[in-house]
């Protein structure tokens, strides 16, 4: 036995045949850390989280990746942990209640922005706004859960929602009072006063943008109440509703 080596055992000493590979931490490293909360262990889930689709990266082994399969996951983990929460503030709450609020908060409209508000897409360089799409702050923040559960765990998952998503950006008594559909609301309202609600529609064709525009016409009781305009007949009818409805309240 060499001098070395029975100094390095007696002494306590690790033996060091290689140098120790330093663990990897990328470029946003630092930036990740503060939005998060605490220091990840494994970089590379928050890299597919930060990969856009239309990239084409592939791993080592060949396989393409990106921030879908990580989106799927979070978006499961954000709904269990919201539920969890809004059914132990809200003990009067029916599950219809319950059901209509979490569907508010984990909208893809009120995800996109909170992300635009943590500033997610500073994680994906500086590729075109048009390139990324209009949800790639709601699917990155769905995303970044995925990869958080991965990375730590649920509960840490939960903490992070609890103290970086939903205490800073959602108010959930403004949420509970807000109206999520109108067209749904005034259907209820018909049905409890009785009225009789019909829709009527017309399309017209813009050559400019090369697609249909929906008329959308309410009537509540053969009267008319409110009217609507979009490419999509669903959103003609939400803005039509939406008219009536403020009609109705303000009468």
């Amino acid at each position: 036995m060499s001098r070395k080596l029975f100094r390095h055992i007696f002494r306590k000493i690790p033996f060091k045949t290689k140098k120790e590979k330093k663990s990897y931490v990328p470029a946003y490293g630092r930036e990740l850390k503060e939005l998060l909360g605490f220091e990840p262990r494994d970089y590379t889930w928050y890299d597919k989280a930060f990969t856009h689709p239309s990239s084409n990266k592939k791993d080592e082994t060949g396989m393409i990746y990106n921030y879908d399969r990580l989106e799927f996951l979070g978006d499961s983990v954000l709904s269990l942990v919201v539920s969890e929460i809004i059914f132990k503030k809200f003990k009067r709450a029916t599950e219809g209640e319950l059901s209509e609020l979490r569907a508010k908060i984990v909208s893809r409209k009120n995800l996109n922005e909170i992300g635009k508000k943590m500033r997610l897409r500073r994680f994906f360089g500086k590729r075109p706004r048009h390139l990324l799409g209009e949800n790639l702050e709601g699917n990155a923040l769905e995303a970044i859960i995925g990869a958080v559960y991965m990375d730590a765990g649920y509960q840490k998952a939960k903490e992070f929602i609890i103290k970086r998503i939903v205490n800073p950006y959602v108010n959930l008594e403004k949420l509970k009072n807000q109206i999520s559909s109108y067209k749904n609301a005034l259907i209820e309202w018909a049905q409890k006063h009785h009225k009789h609600i019909k829709f009527t529609y017309h399309t017209e064709f813009n050559k400019h943008r090369h697609r249909k525009i929906y008329f959308v016409s309410l009537y509540i009781d053969n009267r008319l109440m409110g009217r609507g305009r979009s490419s999509s007949r669903k959103r003609a009818e939400e803005i039509a509703s939406k008219n009536a409805y403020r009609r109705i309240k303000n009468k």
